[in-house]
């Protein structure tokens, strides 16, 4: 089969050959049909990265068929449709087994009415749902959302199905404001054009937002993460969801007094659940995939997407990878 591979090298990610993987007791083989690539975590913890990575890590997003199943495998049979937390091959395994309510099922069955492309959202929705769940959103409070990636458009959406809170989505790019406010954030700043901090003081009146979420990460997140805490209200709650700056996050002393900080989602959150909630939102129509959806790349070709959504953010957003003609 093939498989996306990132050997030693900047920006080195190639199509391999590698064995058809096998399958244990408890295991259950899917056969790829889309892949997404998730901007954050792959482009700047793999792609950029001097070292080899794993290629059992390149990628988490897949939806496919049940190709075959372990001796032990209940729930799951060949040619079930099924989202996978697995990398970008032709054929990937996972174990069927729930480990616990935190870490949640890392395969699940997809709705008739869901088709692999959505589906290839499920982990990335499931953590959007989790993420939110922890911010305990009050009707009145304003959120402000510092980054409008995929992560950061997936945690707009899920408060907004939610009905939380007066949306306020922040980023610099044109086309994820655009986006932002096509997903009824209530107010989208571009940081091109207006200082957020300042804008974020007069939408509440000089308070500041009773929750900000910090979705940024890479080298841009420095500067993102010391206005996030800026824009947070005494009292309010922070939340660092972005990863990958390669320095220091910026915490200033006199900035964080007498407010909260959580870094992601909490050890007791509920990932079982998240996941069915995950399921709904997509199933329903509350996730507006076929917007997100940028750019499709033939599985052939997968170095090229990695190329793309790297040189390209400004175009590019979802970038799924392409393993059938279906």
């Amino acid at each position: 089969m093939k498989r996306v591979a990132k050997p030693e090298g900047k920006f080195n990610v190639v199509l391999e050959d590698a064995p058809v993987p096998a399958v244990g007791p408890h295991d259950v083989r899917v056969r790829n049909v889309r892949s997404l690539i998730s901007r954050g975590s792959e482009l700047w913890r793999r792609y950029i990265r001097p070292e080899a990575v794993d290629p059992q890590i390149m990628g988490y997003s897949v939806a496919g068929v049940v190709d075959a199943v372990g001796a032990e495998v209940e729930g799951f049979a060949p040619g079930d449709r099924v989202g996978v937390s697995g990398p970008h091959a032709q054929f990937v395994v996972q174990d069927s087994r729930v480990a616990s309510p935190s870490e949640g099922p890392k395969i699940v069955r997809i709705p008739d009415a869901l088709d692999f492309e959505q589906a290839t959202f499920w982990p990335l929705t499931t953590s959007a749902v989790m993420w939110i769940d922890n911010d305990d959103i009050q009707p009145d409070d304003t959120v402000v959302i510092v980054g409008q990636g995929l992560v950061g458009s997936l945690m707009l959406q899920v408060a907004r199905a939610n009905g939380q809170g007066r949306l306020v989505a922040v980023d610099a790019l044109p086309n994820r404001c655009a986006l932002a406010a096509e997903m009824e954030a209530d107010e989208v700043i571009n940081v091109s054009d207006e200082d957020p901090v300042a804008r974020v003081q007069e939408l509440t009146g000089g308070r500041a937002a009773d929750v900000v979420i910090y979705a940024v990460g890479g080298r841009a997140g420095l500067r993102a993460f010391d206005q996030a805490q800026r824009m947070t209200a005494t009292g309010g709650l922070l939340q660092v969801v972005g990863l990958y700056e390669d320095d220091p996050l910026p915490l200033s002393s006199s900035y964080i007094q007498r407010k909260r900080l959580i870094g992601g989602a909490l050890p007791d959150s509920n990932r079982v659940a998240a996941s069915t909630r995950s399921l709904d939102l997509l199933t329903q129509g509350r996730i507006a995939t076929e917007r997100m959806v940028t750019h499709r790349f033939p599985y052939q070709q997968a170095p090229e997407a990695f190329h793309f959504l790297h040189d390209h953010p400004e175009a590019a957003l979802g970038v799924l990878i392409t393993w059938d003609n279906s």
